[in-house]
């Protein structure tokens, strides 16, 4: 007994070894291909954040390796694995709006008038993300601004392919517009709001909404570092920050092609730019193009990438990046006039940053008021650090800030 006791302590010593030594040399091939840029405060935070992203990546393959689970439900498990208990301000619930789960914070404290709500779509790449990963985020706009606050919790992919999360989202924000007084809502006072992938899904949403006489208007559209289009993975931002964490340059294009067909076959072209023909491109290069970043954010080293052609077979498997609901920065400027007051946050430090900024451009082009918060020491997800104890940023706090402060001056 004692030696098979011995065995199997000197077989998981072996196991744990090893899986260390995988997670360090992970580690080290990553930073490699990584920076953190000196504008950043704090740089130490956010390397410790990379590395707890790796090694949970990591771990994540070793696991699907072995046939335990695959890494995306690992990774997933320990996203939301954090629970925050009851809340002294807010009543929570758990609820299904048609046949997707939402979650619902209610400010406790009585409202003399029917309150401020808000539709938000969790980021996380349309792979990653729940209600659990932003409990904390959605309590505190609930909160901060008294407004009710539904988070939805939408399909992910590769399970669920586009427009499977566009159309939970949708489907949740039509659903709560019609029912608003139910939960002692102004129908005339619900905006929309995500993060990332969220951002995506709230400017579609958005952009949808605009041309329905059926419902009330939605009052805004609070965009936190969206990813708006997939023709141009090369423009100032993604070349900048293209090994900046938490999101890589190949990691934008990895995700919004996991979105779109399941897999990230012809990740190279889309990286490259040869996935969409060159007359289609110039065709966007009215919206989607260097020549709108302002020259200030071309300092840090750009080159203009030259424009390179696709195979029809390529193309064949992406052309739907050109469907606004995909890529809301490609709507015509009939949709874009009808969109209402915008809210767009973006970071110095992000791959994504430049869609933000082309979106901003083309909102106010066509009349559509605009508050724009850039934080110029920020790097993407930093708003969901905001109240991590240690491990939070002073910019979080203040990009949260100044979403809660642009809710209450709606």
């Amino acid at each position: 007994m004692a030696a098979i006791y011995t065995i199997l302590v000197l077989f998981l010593a072996v196991f744990v070894a090893g899986l260390i030594l995988l997670v360090m040399a992970a580690i080290n091939f990553d930073f490699s291909n990584s920076e953190i840029p000196p504008g950043v405060n704090e740089p130490v935070k956010l390397r410790i954040i990379h590395v707890i992203l790796i090694t949970t990546a990591v771990v994540g393959n070793i696991l699907e390796k072995i046939g335990i689970c695959s890494q995306i439900s690992f990774v997933r498990y320990m996203q939301g694995i954090k629970a925050l208990g009851a809340d002294q301000k807010l009543f929570i619930e758990d609820l299904w709006f048609e046949k997707v789960p939402v979650r619902i914070y209610q400010p406790k404290v009585p409202s003399a008038s029917p309150r401020r709500g808000v539709m938000f779509f969790h980021g996380g790449g349309w792979v990653f993300g729940s209600l659990e990963t932003h409990e904390s985020l959605c309590r505190s706009l609930a909160r901060g601004s008294e407004s009710v606050v539904v988070s939805v919790g939408y399909r992910l992919a590769p399970e669920h392919k586009y427009p499977a999360a566009y159309e939970d989202c949708l489907n949740a924000t039509v659903h709560f517009m019609r029912n608003a007084e139910h939960y002692g809502v102004d129908p005339a006072c619900i905006s929309v709001c995500g993060d990332n992938a969220g951002g995506n899904l709230a400017a579609a949403v958005s952009q949808t909404l605009a041309g329905r006489a059926d419902l009330p208007r939605l009052r805004a559209q609070i965009l936190i570092y969206p990813i708006l289009q997939a023709l141009d993975f090369n423009l100032p931002s993604y070349k900048q920050n293209q090994g900046v964490p938490p999101l890589f340059q190949e990691r934008a294009a990895f995700y919004v092609l996991q979105y779109l067909n399941g897999n990230a076959s012809n990740l190279e072209q889309v990286l490259e730019g040869s996935h969409i023909p060159i007359d289609i491109k110039l065709n966007y290069r009215k919206w989607v193009s260097e020549d709108y970043i302002p020259e200030k954010f071309k300092v840090r080293g750009y080159k203009p990438h030259v424009l390179l052609d696709c195979s029809t077979e390529v193309y064949e498997t992406v052309k739907r990046f050109c469907e606004p609901n995909l890529c809301p920065l490609l709507a015509e400027d009939a949709v874009v006039h009808q969109l209402p007051e915008s809210f767009i946050l973006t970071c110095e430090y992000d791959v994504l940053r430049d869609d933000g900024l082309l979106y901003k451009k083309r909102l106010e082009d066509n009349g559509v008021r605009v508050t724009w918060c850039h934080l110029e020491d920020g790097f993407h997800g930093i708003i969901n650090s905001f109240n991590r104890e240690w491990m939070s940023f002073s910019s979080g706090k203040r990009g949260l800030d100044n979403i809660v402060n642009f809710l209450n001056s709606l």
